[in-house]
């Protein structure tokens, strides 16, 4: 039996954790055991995630095979990216340099503020009444 090549790499945003394994192949994405276009319907979705193979010019020559899980879509649109991101440099250490400057592999540390006690939600406060 013959070995898959394949890179994987890990790729997060806010709550979401997307595994992604690039294969050679001839662009086929798979999302959770679904087509791309039924996963993100939205044109500005598909976009983000393809580009990192638009910035390397790779288009066409990867399959894709994502596991992702946890947030809402677009955090998961946005871990994905990551994740194709981290595995082309590890397929092509010369795709760093263009995907860095494309902010393709810096993670976003934004997370969700919490609430804090005495207020309806993290900053919102309630009404004051003088009188």
């Amino acid at each position: 039996m013959a070995a898959i090549t394949q890179n994987i790499a890990v790729g997060r945003r806010k709550t979401s954790v997307a595994r992604v394994y690039l294969r050679p192949g001839t662009g086929k994405v798979s999302i959770n055991h679904r087509e791309l276009g039924s996963y993100f319907p939205l044109a500005w979705r598909q976009k983000s995630i393809t580009g990192p193979f638009e910035v390397t010019n790779t288009v066409g020559s990867f399959d894709l095979v994502v596991n992702v899980r946890g947030g809402g879509l677009t955090g998961q649109a946005e871990a994905i990216r990551m994740g194709i991101a981290r595995a082309l440099v590890d397929n092509d250490e010369t795709h760093r340099g263009a995907l860095r400057a494309a902010g393709f592999l810096t993670r976003d540390p934004r997370m969700v503020e919490r609430k804090k006690y005495g207020q309806p939600k993290a900053r919102k406060r309630f009404q004051f009444s003088k009188r």
